[in-house]
């Protein structure tokens, strides 16, 4: 596995907490900023992991590292009766039961408060689990794979959007260029947290991406496990099962 990035260099607190405190620092303009930084193809891949979900007709779902609840709220016509959002930030999800309420999506999207490493619900009990853009802000990646193998139903879905590194000339190269300075730059510009954005990019470059990250689901027990590179390699959609 890659180096434990942090968001807070010289803080003491854990990476979970400052995780937290970064989140609930930016929530106020994550989305919009998120909208620029990648030019609006995160919607296009959010689609992408919806439809995977979609085909295993889910009942429950369960979001984690929801954030503003995009992806959750995306999931809404996938003909689950009931999706759960959980992330560590209250400030995120403070943002995204606006936004569902302004959907009138309250009865089918609950939203939480929660620790991805330490799951407050039963055994086997989701049809679908998604994470999107959130593995690599996990303290400890294998216990927070752990714990979403033990609440996935046997023959349930896992389906991962994560950031990866193109491997090609000149997208490599690109990338790099854009994900190391122009990144940074932006964020600083117009986010209150001047660090959050510099991390979220560090963390991009330093996770397990590809088959690294499927031998890590494969040590956890994940079978049917499938990497779909998207948009020249910036970023993968994962599916797993169990």
């Amino acid at each position: 596995m890659g180096k434990n990035v942090t968001p807070y260099k010289d803080s003491k607190l854990s990476k979970k907490e400052q995780v937290e405190q970064m989140f609930d620092s930016i929530s106020d303009n994550y989305d919009g900023l998120n909208r620029v930084i990648s030019l609006g193809t995160d919607v296009k891949w959010r689609k992408k992991v919806v439809a995977k979900v979609t085909e295993t007709n889910p009942e429950k779902i369960l979001d984690i590292a929801t954030g503003t609840g995009d992806l959750a709220i995306q999931m809404a016509n996938s003909g689950a009766k009931k999706i759960i959002g959980l992330d560590i930030s209250e400030g995120m999800l403070k943002v995204g039961r606006k936004k569902i309420s302004n959907k009138n999506l309250d009865s089918k999207i609950e939203m939480i408060q929660g620790d991805s490493e330490d799951l407050p619900f039963q055994n086997d009990e989701f049809d679908a689990i998604t994470v999107a853009f959130g593995v690599r802000n996990f303290q400890n990646l294998e216990k927070g794979l752990k714990e979403i193998y033990r609440v996935l139903k046997p023959n349930g879905i896992f389906v991962v959007l994560e950031t990866s590194v193109p491997r090609k000339f000149p997208f490599k190269q690109g990338y790099h260029v854009y994900s190391g300075v122009i990144l940074p730059m932006i964020g600083k510009l117009f986010s209150k947290d001047k660090n959050a954005y510099s991390y979220l990019s560090e963390s991009a470059a330093n996770f397990p991406y590809g088959e690294k990250f499927n031998n890590i689901l494969k040590k956890i027990g994940f079978i049917n496990i499938e990497d779909l590179p998207q948009t020249f390699g910036v970023s993968t959609i994962y599916t797993a099962s169990k």
